[in-house]
């Protein structure tokens, strides 16, 4: 590993991935990227949290020794205009785990965005985006309790490949009168065309990681989201493959809800997980009426997008959504929401998205009493009505602080 940029910390000892498993130490090496903007004021707050948690749950047993990486403007600041560091990257596959805060991407050229490059380059091929809802959060809903929904979002393919032609460029009119003359394809002249690679390979990969997720943590049903009744070929495919995959790889720990309702007349059997699909945009609306019914999503890249984000809001928005990039092995977990720079620097703003990302880490490395401990102790830390700036204007009787201070708070209660 270099030492030009990144230094390995004084102690500790770096993580292994080992025939399809991590091999965690109890003081393991894992990577933090601080992020822009209000990244100075969240990701401070949110290490001490996850230091704390870990001494109160391990009472010194464990210990994580953090590295510091360096991606967008603190990268460009410290090395002259590299936005995105090979020696970043590279650290990153070898630490197999690693968390940030957000990103600006620079303007004018170089990349679409840092993210998906960043995704692209480690094959980071699922975002896994858990909502739950925190009690005391302000909602929308009037039962938002009966939201608990993990969803895998394809992270690689559809419209994140990148694939697009601008109206007027010699490419887009080779394209167009390809489609027109070979294809015998009808749309309007002066089109922006894309095209939306969805494969059997990168379906399967997918469903396969959401399966896996749904059996390890006791979740009772999959959901294949898709737009299979218009996109027969990419989207309809992605449905059929999921439920091949199923059947293929997970036969004894499956049912299909077409069996519960007819061989099963209606009830699961013990032990099994439901796999079951639905239009994408029917499912925007049964996440409004009739959430419970739906626990593991798994859905190609631009329905994750949309979904991911609105259902977050009926929880009580970004601010506390968590995320994770996850591929074979390796793992990026990440705040879910843009960096603010108004708000940067002023220690006023929420780490929820940040802090649960965290606590999404804990959990992937096989720590989960010290990510229940960020748990309990934030709903405890809600319940005495103590919030930063976004949930106090929407709450009576609220205690108004800062970042950190909301931080010193939650570590009293963890």
């Amino acid at each position: 590993m270099s030492k030009k940029l990144i230094q390995p910390p004084p102690g500790g000892h770096p993580i292994r991935f080992e025939k399809g498993h991590l091999e965690v130490p109890d003081d393991p090496w894992i990577g933090y990227v601080e992020g822009d903007g209000i990244g100075v004021d969240i990701t401070p707050a949110c290490l001490r949290i996850w230091d704390a948690a870990v001494q109160k749950a391990y009472g010194g047993r464990r210990k994580i020794h953090w590295v510091e990486l360096f991606l967008g403007e603190k990268a460009g600041t410290r090395t002259g205009g590299d936005y995105f560091p090979a020696e970043t990257l590279q650290w990153m596959k070898d630490l197999w785990v690693s968390i940030k805060g957000p990103l600006t991407t620079p303007v004018g050229g170089g990349f679409r965005s840092l993210n998906v490059s960043l995704r692209q380059a480690l094959d980071l091929y699922a975002c896994v985006r858990p909502v739950r809802y925190y009690q005391g959060v302000p909602s929308p809903l009037r039962e938002p309790e009966k939201i608990d929904v993990v969803l895998f979002r394809e992270n690689t393919e559809d419209v994140y490949a990148g694939i697009e032609y601008a109206a007027g460029t010699p490419e887009n009119e080779r394209l167009a009168r390809f489609l027109r003359d070979e294809m015998k394809a009808t749309f309007f002249e002066g089109a922006g065309l894309g095209v939306k690679p969805i494969s059997r390979f990168g379906t399967e990969r997918l469903v396969r990681q959401a399966i896996t997720y749904a059996v390890e943590h006791g979740r009772r049903s999959v959901t294949l989201v898709h737009k299979g009744n218009i996109m027969k070929f990419t989207e309809g495919a992605f449905r059929n493959w999921g439920y091949e995959l199923a059947q293929r790889e997970f036969g004894d720990r499956i049912v299909t809800e077409e069996e519960v309702t007819g061989r099963y007349h209606g009830r699961v059997p013990e032990g099994r997980i439901v796999i079951k699909d639905r239009i994408a945009d029917i499912m925007f609306q049964m996440m409004l009426l009739r959430p419970d019914e739906f626990d593991v999503i798994a859905t190609p890249n631009l329905n994750g997008d949309y979904l991911s984000d609105a259902v977050a809001a009926e929880v009580g928005g970004m601010g506390i959504a968590p995320g994770a990039n996850i591929g074979d092995g390796i793992a990026v977990f990440e705040a879910t929401h843009g960096t603010a720079p108004k708000h940067a620097g002023k220690n006023i703003v929420n780490p929820g998205s940040l802090l649960f990302s965290g606590v999404l880490l804990l959990e992937y490395i096989g720590w989960p009493e010290a990510a229940e401990r960020i748990q309990r102790g934030y709903e405890r830390t809600l319940a005495d009505r103590i919030v930063t700036y976004d949930f106090a204007r929407l709450m009576t009787e609220a205690r108004e602080v800062s970042t950190s201070a909301f931080a010193d708070a939650l570590i009293e209660r963890l």
